[in-house]
């Protein structure tokens, strides 16, 4: 969740009809409202926390207590289990995109933001970005979790790193989505209410913490191919090896896809609700 911090002073939008001019107000607007949110969450370090928190107690209770009942050939249960809970943190993280628009609509501050001489796009774009700039520092916070509890990858910094891009742009991805909610939706609490029902079926009928061969036959289809699984499977690929490019090449698709569609519902629906 975010503070109410005062908005930010923009001095006057540019008049120039040129394309290029009006690009670079839209990023330096986008950059002015993602430093104000992000400076909402060093302004309580407890949000932060807890939100690490939930992860770390997902990995200890997957890797201590459920770990060795959980069958996962051709690799530890651990290394197994790491992809799937970075993109489950991820995913879980992009909910505070809904959380913090709902509450910006709930205390007027949006309203403010409509009333300076800036892009419109900057409002969305920037809490956006400050959700993904908080992904990056939770996923550096989960990577060392992991490697404690005993996470190796096996195919090197390079294919991790990309692994890490490839669940970042997945969780952007979504925080458009959840966008869409939070503009939807009352008020803080109702958006958070709103957006786990959609999550929890994404996130554990996957392959995040155990193998879909495990599952009924009727849910395996869902479960295989469905952008969470996709994306846990590119990440786990890319992270201690096997087919790469079929997986990466869906999450890929997956992600651009819900860019493709709810970027422009999120804009729409900003543009109608405020």
């Amino acid at each position: 969740m975010t503070t109410a911090i005062a908005a930010p002073t923009v001095s006057g939008a540019p008049h120039s009809d040129n394309i290029g001019s009006r690009v670079g107000w839209a990023l330096s607007d986008t950059w002015t409202i993602a430093k104000r949110n992000i400076l909402g969450y060093t302004r309580i370090p407890e949000a932060l926390f807890f939100s690490t928190v939930q992860p770390i107690m997902f990995v200890l209770l997957f890797r201590y207590v459920f770990g060795g009942a959980i069958v996962t050939p051709g690799t530890t249960y651990v290394n197994y289990l790491m992809p799937g809970i970075f993109v489950q943190t991820v995913a879980f993280g992009a909910v505070s995109t809904s959380i913090g628009l709902a509450e910006d609509l709930q205390k007027g501050l949006i309203e403010r933001f409509r009333a300076l001489p800036m892009a419109r796009s900057a409002v969305l774009a920037g809490r956006t970005t400050a959700d993904l700039c908080r992904n990056v520092l939770v996923v550096i916070i989960m990577t060392v979790v992991g490697f404690l509890v005993g996470f190796r990858p096996t195919t090197g910094v390079l294919p991790y790193l990309a692994g890490i891009l490839v669940i970042l742009l997945f969780a952007y991805a979504l925080s458009w989505g959840f966008a869409v909610i939070g503009l939807s939706a009352p008020n803080s609490e109702t958006a958070q209410i709103m957006s786990f029902p959609l999550l929890f079926p994404l996130t554990f009928a996957s392959s995040a913490f155990v193998p879909v061969k495990s599952m009924p036959s009727w849910l395996q289809g869902f479960a295989t191919y469905q952008p969470v699984s996709v994306t846990v499977s590119a990440c786990r690929a890319l992270m201690l090896g096997g087919p790469t490019a079929s997986w990466v090449i869906q999450s890929l698709l997956w992600s651009v896809g819900f860019l493709i569609v709810l970027t422009p519902l999120a804009v729409r629906r900003y543009r109608t609700r405020t």
